[in-house]
């Protein structure tokens, strides 16, 4: 099946590609890292998670695992089913309005850094509304030097290479990034549009969907909490 690609968004290798680039079998494959750690200690025990942009639940399972209940949604029903154990909603993120309140609501994979700034603004007003009174929106930002030192990569442990092959900017404060994720047996690559926020613009973002930093969660500040403001 030909999958429309969204325009400056491109993803090669085995298996289906999502419209933003991210193949599944790629994303079945990497390791889920310190973010569910790092939620868990963020949130409430056992508090009900909307994962927005979920994918095939690397954070969705270790979440369960650790005694949260998520409803997990993403654009990709490719994706989604390989998600277990969550409700899964198929649909755009920043068109999402289930009638409905979460303790914490998360937006991961630097989904905020959107190219387009009415997608990101979509995606800010998802998160407010659909985080209850009290509760709370989990982040996720890029470092300050992830545009920088260009080429790079690192290994991972488990066996594989991540490198950044180039960063280029294309107008208004976008940047088009090209990701490779080379496996002994097989290769992907994603190109997609990322648009660098200050401090200054990402409390700008935050405010005009109703909300505000609550807590820095990492010592490099890529995950913060944030609340609605009064």
């Amino acid at each position: 099946m030909t999958v429309e690609m969204r325009e400056g968004y491109q993803g090669t290798g085995p298996g289906a590609i999502t419209p933003d680039g991210c193949a599944v079998e790629l994303y079945t494959r990497l390791p889920v890292g310190a973010e569910p750690d790092i939620i868990a200690g963020a949130v409430p025990a056992g508090a009900h998670i909307l994962e927005l942009g979920s994918g095939v639940g690397r954070m969705t399972h270790a979440l369960l695992q650790r005694g949260f209940t998520v409803t997990a949604v993403d654009e990709s029903a490719e994706m989604l089913a390989h998600v277990r154990g969550a409700r899964t909603i198929c649909g755009s993120i920043e068109k999402l309005d289930l009638d409905e309140k979460f303790d914490v609501v998360m937006l991961a994979s630097f989904l905020v850094h959107a190219g387009d700034i009415e997608v990101r603004r979509g995606l800010l007003r998802t998160c407010a509304r659909h985080v209850a009174e009290g509760g709370c929106v989990l982040i996720q930002r890029e470092g300050e030097d992830y545009h920088t030192d260009i080429p790079r990569e690192r290994v991972d442990p488990s066996g594989f290479t991540v490198r950044i092959a180039s960063d280029e900017p294309v107008g208004d404060g976008v940047r088009s990034v090209r990701a490779e994720y080379v496996f002994p047996d097989a290769v992907w690559t994603q190109t997609f549009l990322s648009r660098p926020l200050t401090q200054e613009q990402f409390q700008q973002a935050l405010a005009e969907a109703g909300l505000e930093v609550d807590a820095c969660l990492t010592p490099d500040g890529t995950w913060v909490r944030a609340v609605a403001t009064a």
